[in-house]
């Protein structure tokens, strides 16, 4: 923050400018978006609690498991295998499926909300976050059983229950 080398573009969460207020100067900055900077101090808290590498280790895995379930369902990643982001995962939505469909019984029945897509791949992919506290190998069981339900339902999967199975066999494989 103080080798910081331009001037922040705006006063929206000027860490250096809410240093000098809570520092010696005093300065005004502006009316800061206090319930954020207490989330932001929470979260650090919480990743220092846990451990940077710990954390990575855990979004890891569980994406590791989330894409293991997913495939037993007979879903493909959008992304490349090497070049995939643990926290956000882009699922290809099979032919034939409804996308916002599967969405809407997702959040309805099963209260799981996952993203659609924007621009050029929307209707094509889904968005499944797995970050922070939600990223959690009850929370990758929970959404694959709810995703192999619905997609059964709806002609694609043959066994909703394979992408729990083969999870569940992938968190058994991790270091």
């Amino acid at each position: 923050m103080e080798g910081r080398r331009t001037q922040v573009p705006s006063f929206y969460l000027d860490i250096g400018m809410v240093n000098r207020y809570w520092g010696g100067e005093r300065l005004y900055h502006h009316t800061a978006p206090i319930n954020m900077v207490y989330g932001l101090r929470e979260g650090l808290r919480l990743v220092e609690e846990e451990g940077l590498e710990a954390r990575f280790r855990r979004h890891l895995g569980n994406h590791l498991a989330l894409v293991a379930g997913l495939e037993a369902l007979g879903l493909r990643m959008h992304v490349a295998r090497g070049l995939r982001l643990p926290s956000l995962n882009t699922v290809r939505v099979p032919d034939g499926v409804d996308e916002a469909k599967v969405r809407k019984a997702l959040l309805e029945d099963f209260q799981i909300e996952i993203g659609a897509a924007l621009g050029a791949l929307r209707g094509k992919v889904w968005r499944i976050g797995l970050m922070g506290h939600s990223c959690s190998p009850v929370n990758v069981f929970y959404l694959l059983g709810a995703l192999g339900c619905i997609l059964r339902s709806a002609g694609f999967a043959r066994d909703a229950g394979a992408g729990v199975v083969a999870a569940k066999e992938r968190y058994g494989s991790l270091p």
